[in-house]
């Protein structure tokens, strides 16, 4: 990622103040409106996307937590049990291809050194039936503009913009959604009122002027050329113990499967 969000202005920094507690409480509520049931799906969330993939942890078969090389390494996740996070090159995700059910992508797009390469992994990684979430800042809202948070950094789109962008590699979008109406300030009775922000914003105001833009989209399969076989080199760059994590109970088969998963090297794929 080519954009500096530690420090003062740091995810963990951000989710830990009261402006960003209630932030990631509304989008999360979205992000579960969207996708309200992943049993037994393998979920890969790409950026910092910690504090939502919580969601289906319970849930999914696998569930896993990449940041970028570029980022500082991210705190543990989840804090208790089996860690499901691991550090690796944006560009060359170490997975193999069709490896995922869903692909969340939160605080990445929007900072990515190489959006188009960001972009064709997840495409590479998901199933034929996949779905991607993408969460971006919204170019036209207040967080966009308020460098106090995460969201403040990096290349904002519009909804349109986000849009064109998937489309242009080779996804679909299905779904549009958007979230965070209240002005991103700390006031204590700003902060109180927030829902009532939310459920306004929703009702009455276009979606362009929400804090950040969702997109679910699909692959467009049948938009894919065969343009020759390229192998490319992946690894893991830095990765917590037992980085990958199932529900209680799930089968040695399942585990199997986390091992496939997890190797270092994938096949050569279509570029």
């Amino acid at each position: 990622m080519s954009v500096d969000v530690h420090g003062p202005y740091g995810f963990a920094q951000f989710y830990a103040r009261p402006t960003g507690r209630l932030a990631g409480r509304l989008l999360r509520e979205r992000l579960a409106a969207l996708w309200p049931d992943l049993s037994g799906q393998a979920v890969l969330g790409i950026g910092h996307a910690a504090p939502y993939l919580g969601l289906w942890r319970g849930q999914a078969r696998c569930c896993l937590s990449l940041a970028p090389a570029q980022l500082a390494p991210p705190a543990t996740w989840p804090l208790a049990g089996p860690c499901a996070t691991l550090v690796a090159e944006e560009e060359r995700l170490p997975f193999p291809d069709l490896a995922f059910d869903r692909v969340l992508l939160v605080h990445g797009l929007e900072a990515a050194d190489n959006a188009r390469r960001l972009l064709r992994e997840a495409w590479r990684v998901l199933k034929d039936d996949g779905r991607l979430l993408v969460v971006v800042p919204n170019r036209r809202g207040l967080w966009a503009h308020n460098e106090s948070t995460p969201f403040g950094h990096g290349q904002p789109y519009s909804p349109g913009q986000l849009g064109r962008l998937l489309a242009r590699h080779l996804f679909r979008v299905e779904r549009r959604d958007s979230a965070l109406f209240f002005p991103p300030f700390r006031a204590r009775p700003l902060l109180r009122t927030a829902r009532l922000w939310e459920a306004a914003g929703h009702a009455l105001w276009p979606a362009r002027f929400a804090g950040v833009a969702i997109a679910e989209a699909e692959k467009d399969v049948f938009a894919a050329l065969p343009a020759g076989t390229v192998a490319v080199r992946r690894r893991v760059v830095r990765s917590t113990e037992a980085a990958y994590s199932f529900r209680p109970g799930a089968s040695s088969k399942a585990g199997r499967q986390s091992a496939h998963i997890a190797q270092n090297t994938a096949p050569p794929h279509s570029a």
